[in-house]
C-alpha cells in the first residue's frame, strides 16, 4: 500500500505531529477491486461489513473506525481535463517504484518516489486551485518535500512536465510564496523568478477566496453557482492547464452525467 498526501507529506515536516490530515489516501498499485473485495470478507469474517462508497470517480471510499479512506484507482480525477488523463498515466508509470518506504507499527508503508510526489503535489493543488480554492498549507507541503528531497528531485525532468502541462507561470508563483511569505530558503528551489502582480493575486485568492467553499443547497442553485465560479475562474484555469476552458467545460459536464452525485 502507497499513502498518498497527508501522511505522506507529514513525514517532510520538521515536526510531523504539526501537519493536520484529513482522510487517509492510498494506491494499491492497481489492485483497487482486490483491495475492496478483501475489505469486504474481512468484514464478513468479522460480522461487520464494510460500507464501500463507489459514487466518486476516480477513488471508492470507506471508513476505518473514524477515519475516512480513499482507494484510489486513479492518481487525479481523469474526467475533468484531457490532460489529467495523459498525467495520470506517468504517475502510474512513476508509482512503480517501491523503493520509498516507512514502517508503521511494524508493517512496511510505500511512499511515492520524490519525482511522483513533486509532480503529483503540484497537479494536485493546481486541480483544487483552479476549481475552488487550496490553502497555505499545501504550499507549505510542497515548500518542506522540496527541502527535503531537493537533491533527488530530478528538476530539469520535472521543469520540463511542469512547461509540457501549462503549469509553469503558478509553479513559479507557489516558489514565490514559500519564499517571499512562508519563511523558506530561495535555495530550496533550483530558482525563484515570478510576476510580483500575479504573486500577489494569487496569494488573496488563496486567503480569502472569491467564491465561499460552502455551496448553495437545491440542484438548480448549485448549478448556478458552478457556472458562475467556473466562469470567474477562468484566470486560475490558465495558469494550472493546457486544455482550453471549454474544453474543460464539456469534459466536466459529462463526467457530472457519469456520476450525478457529484453535481
Amino acid at each position: 500500500m502507497m499513502v498518498l498526501k497527508g501522511f505522506a507529506c507529514s513525514v517532510n515536516w520538521p515536526k510531523p505531529n504539526h501537519r493536520p490530515c484529513g482522510d487517509i489516501d492510498i494506491w494499491q498499485f492497481g489492485q483497487f477491486k482486490e483491495a475492496d473485495e478483501a475489505l469486504n470478507a474481512w468484514g464478513k469474517v468479522q460480522n461487520s461489513r464494510f460500507k464501500i462508497d463507489s459514487s466518486h470517480h476516480h477513488h471508492t471510499v470507506f471508513y476505518w473506525r473514524d477515519f475516512m479512506v480513499e482507494n484510489h484507482y486513479d492518481f487525479i480525477n481523469v474526467h475533468y481535463h484531457k490532460s489529467n488523463v495523459e498525467i495520470d498515466k506517468e504517475f502510474k508509470q512513476l508509482a512503480a517504484d517501491d523503493s520509498y518506504s516507512v514502517n508503521v507499527n511494524g508493517e512496511k508503508v510505500y511512499l511515492p518516489s520524490p519525482n511522483l510526489h513533486a509532480l503529483f503535489l503540484l497537479r494536485h493543488a493546481m486541480n483544487h486551485f483552479s476549481s475552488s480554492e487550496i490553502t497555505l498549507r499545501q504550499l507549505i507541503d510542497w515548500a518542506c518535500f522540496a527541502k527535503a528531497h531537493r537533491k533527488e528531485i530530478d528538476w530539469e525532468w520535472l521543469m520540463d512536465r511542469v512547461e509540457y502541462y501549462g503549469m509553469t507561470r503558478l509553479y513559479q508563483v507557489f516558489n514565490a510564496i514559500c519564499v517571499d511569505d512562508l519563511g523558506f530558503s530561495s535555495s530550496v528551489f533550483p530558482s525563484v523568478q515570478f510576476e510580483p502582480g500575479l504573486k500577489e493575486r494569487v496569494l488573496k485568492e488563496i486567503i480569502a477566496p472569491v467564491f465561499p467553499t460552502e455551496e448553495p443547497k437545491g440542484i438548480i442553485r448549485r448549478i448556478v453557482f458552478k457556472y458562475k465560479r467556473w466562469k470567474a475562474n477562468g484566470w486560475k484555469h490558465e495558469l494550472c492547464f493546457k486544455d482550453s476552458m471549454w474544453s474543460a467545460f464539456w469534459s466536466g459536464v459529462w463526467s457530472h452525467i457519469l456520476k450525478p452525485s457529484s453535481i
